[in-house]
């Protein structure tokens, strides 16, 4: 089944790669949408797949990548939008 999960993930993670790590582990796991800084220091991710490799992702988020620091995740799940055809780094 597949759905979306939107991820607000707080911490030390803008200046760390961690849109880059993001998009090659989404890309791994065959989940498309979409990661970007927000204002204030954190980072949206938009992703839409089936249940087993989106909740892998979500999983990293709450670890991120070596250099980031996560102190949070909020996850909202929704009904796939269907209007990702990859996964993308956004400005």
């Amino acid at each position: 089944m597949s759905k979306q999960a939107r991820m607000i993930v707080r911490g030390i993670v803008q200046g760390v790669a961690f849109r880059a790590y993001t998009r090659e582990t989404a890309e791994s796991l065959g989940v498309r949408g979409y990661v970007r800084n927000r204002p204030g220091g954190s980072v949206e991710i938009v992703a839409e797949g089936e249940d087993g490799p989106l909740e892998k992702l979500v999983a990293w988020a709450r670890r991120g990548p070596p250099s980031a620091v996560v102190e949070g995740v909020d996850v909202q799940y929704a009904e796939p939008t269907n209007a990702f055809d990859d996964f993308r780094i956004q400005h």
